[in-house]
């Protein structure tokens, strides 16, 4: 019978109950041959139950997103992480799509072709630095954030990390991106194409800011990979490799 990652999370969460009679419950549907029952959120992450305890259920749901993040991110750094990954590959941009038609027209596509290369090696060398920046977020998770992601929709974890680390992603992401460009040539590629399309005449000047443009969609990309990595907390059974994860997902199944 197919195990729901879902049902582990939760079932891990709902032995962090301070204890079945001070515990307010919330029944969940029947999953599978599973009841499951939710402990309302205490006041206090003290409590314990059997083995396992509200703070190491908080501490199991921490490391299975790092541990799942961490794999998401080592995926895009990896050569063609980005490249050859159609969900998140970085393809022209959009705003200069009609630079790369053009060129192709003049039987200039390896050109366009050797630019989508280098600007998604860039990315790739930029997703290096993603890892720490979300599991720092993931350390930061509260109690209360621990809950809703739990009791949220399939993708909570995702859209938290969104909200939390967005902007420092954005901020981080830019100089190194910069760099990244400059080193596989994106850059000088780019301005040569957009230099000799703006030489054509009666064509409309185009200029869009390459490292804004690669920046966002890289940051994109990880996302994306990210709420790939949730569906698979949430839905699918995963190696235990420590003793933690051991004792908080594993006395659950459907």
């Amino acid at each position: 019978m197919k195990t729901v990652r879902y049902v582990v999370l939760v079932a891990g969460f709902a032995l962090g109950a301070t204890s079945s009679a001070e515990a307010q419950l919330i029944k969940l549907p029947k999953i599978g041959n599973t009841t499951i029952q939710l402990p309302k959120p205490p006041t206090t992450t003290a409590g314990r139950t059997g083995s396992v305890s509200q703070e190491e259920a908080a501490l199991g749901l921490k490391e299975a997103l790092t541990q799942g993040i961490s794999k998401g991110a080592d995926q895009a750094s990896k050569q063609d992480g980005f490249y050859l990954n159609k969900l998140i590959r970085i393809p022209f941009p959009q705003d200069a799509q009609r630079v790369a038609t053009t060129m192709r027209r003049l039987g200039l596509g390896s050109e366009v072709d050797r630019f989508e290369l280098a600007l998604n090696r860039g990315a790739e060398q930029a997703a290096t630095s993603a890892k720490p920046i979300f599991v720092s977020a993931i350390k930061s998770l509260t109690f209360k954030d621990v809950w809703n992601i739990l009791s949220g929709e399939k993708d909570a974890a995702t859209q938290y990390l969104k909200r939390t680390t967005t902007t420092q992603l954005v901020s981080a992401f830019s100089p190194i991106m910069q760099q990244a460009l400059d080193q596989t040539n994106a850059t000088r590629y780019y301005s040569a194409l957009v230099t000799r399309y703006n030489k054509i005449p009666l064509v409309q000047p185009v200029n869009p800011n390459l490292n804004e443009y690669a920046t966002g969609k890289a940051v994109d990309g990880l996302f994306t990979l990210i709420a790939q990595e949730e569906a698979n907390i949430r839905e699918n059974p995963v190696a235990r490799t420590t003793d933690l994860l051991k004792r908080v997902f594993g006395s659950k199944r459907s």
